[in-house]
């Protein structure tokens, strides 16, 4: 009841708010539901695209919305998508040689747990069988990708590391909680800034032009990657055992980056821009996959007790800024903008030059894991 009645409310606020648009379409009672329904509407799943990170992310946020609502056909749909990749025997036609090939493997272990079916466990087997030889560097940090060699890049952690943990949840290896953790601990240790964020990338041996400083790091705050970095904190929270000595070290990842969103968070719209420390440039502006990254961090970071109360202030500003993004068209569909491309490393004016999308996989996928638990909590 809690939930429904503060989605209402908040249909009603921004009713009141927008601005008249003879094309708009009133705002729905539920945005998740909205927006997960626009989606599949927009696109039948042998429709929505390859194997590939954007629709892990995005199914996985379209499942918060399933495992809330109960409602089948939003799991039948995942799983549709899923099984275009997966042979009845489990096998998985795919070479898994970098992270980002590996978000969409942790809809495997959640299929297995939602369907009993043995092929989703033998697939997610697969992706658990590479990190044997996958490379890392001396330190211990995957490679963002094998071809990337000695490259750690901020945004890789989401990849691969809440995989490991969930296997080792659901199938008792708890190899896989230290593994993570592990790897948090040395991408942290090359990429933190003392400003309360995170460098781009890493490059162990300094060879990339990007990488020609003492630190061996990126120039640049870029903000989705520093968001996969504190979302992966936070779901690493929510796996690892209570007594899990590395918890401590997450928190304290959650801690920092707390600091770096309060102190840059654009007091003008509550989100964060697209290089998170020079708003102020005109070249820059406010990316929404990030700023919803943002907000779910420090909502559920408030909730769990890691960060002081005072941030769920930042945190629901951060939400009024990205609803302030999302819209209902003439069409019924919803519509997110505002959201970055897919981005590799570069200079300030490669960051500010990526393409604002509409309806980018990245902001569906982070706008639904942060609305879940900004409902939830009846923020």
């Amino acid at each position: 009841m809690r939930t429904a009645r503060f989605l209402g409310i908040l249909a009603v606020s921004l009713a009141l708010i927008a601005p008249a648009n003879d094309t708009a379409a009133a705002p729905p009672s539920d945005w998740s539901k909205a927006v997960v329904d626009s989606t599949m509407k927009r696109f039948t799943p042998d429709k929505l695209g390859g194997w590939g990170y954007t629709r892990g992310l995005y199914l996985y946020g379209q499942y918060l919305v399933y495992k809330r609502t109960g409602d089948k056909k939003y799991l039948d749909y995942i799983k549709a998508w899923v099984d275009r990749f997966v042979q009845a025997d489990g096998s998985v036609d795919n070479s898994f040689n970098n992270l980002d090939s590996m978000r969409s493997a942790t809809l495997f272990i959640i299929l297995n747990q939602e369907t009993g079916q043995a092929k989703y466990k033998k697939a997610a087997d697969k992706v658990r069988a590479r990190f044997t030889s996958y490379p890392r560097t001396s330190d211990g940090g995957m490679f963002h990708a094998t071809s990337k060699v000695g490259q750690l890049w901020a945004d890789g952690v989401y990849m691969a590391q809440p995989f490991i943990a969930m296997y080792a949840k659901a199938y008792n290896q708890p190899y896989g909680y230290d593994e993570a953790v592990r790897n948090m601990k040395t991408y942290f240790a090359h990429l933190r800034s003392d400003d309360g964020l995170l460098w781009h990338a890493y490059d162990a041996d300094g060879s990339e032009s990007w990488a020609k400083n003492p630190g061996k790091h990126s120039s640049e705050h870029w903000a989705r990657a520093i968001g996969w970095f504190g979302m992966t904190a936070i779901d690493l929270l929510e796996i690892l055992p209570a007594d899990h000595p590395g918890r401590a070290d997450l928190i304290n990842i959650v801690k920092h980056l707390a600091t770096g969103y309060a102190r840059f968070q654009d007091p003008a719209t509550g989100r964060w821009c697209q290089i998170v420390d020079k708003c102020s440039n005109p070249k820059n502006w406010t990316e929404t996959s990030a700023s919803a990254m943002y907000t779910f961090m420090l909502s559920r970071g408030v909730e769990r007790g890691y960060l002081d109360a005072s941030y769920q202030a930042v945190a629901d500003k951060g939400y009024r800024g990205v609803l302030a993004e999302v819209s209902a068209g003439s069409d019924g569909l919803t519509n997110i903008k505002d959201i970055s491309e897919g981005t590799n490393v570069g200079d300030a004016d490669y960051y500010y030059g990526r393409a604002r999308n509409t309806n980018d996989f990245h902001g569906l996928g982070a706008f639904l894991i942060m609305n879940e638990q900004l409902a939830r909590t009846g923020r």
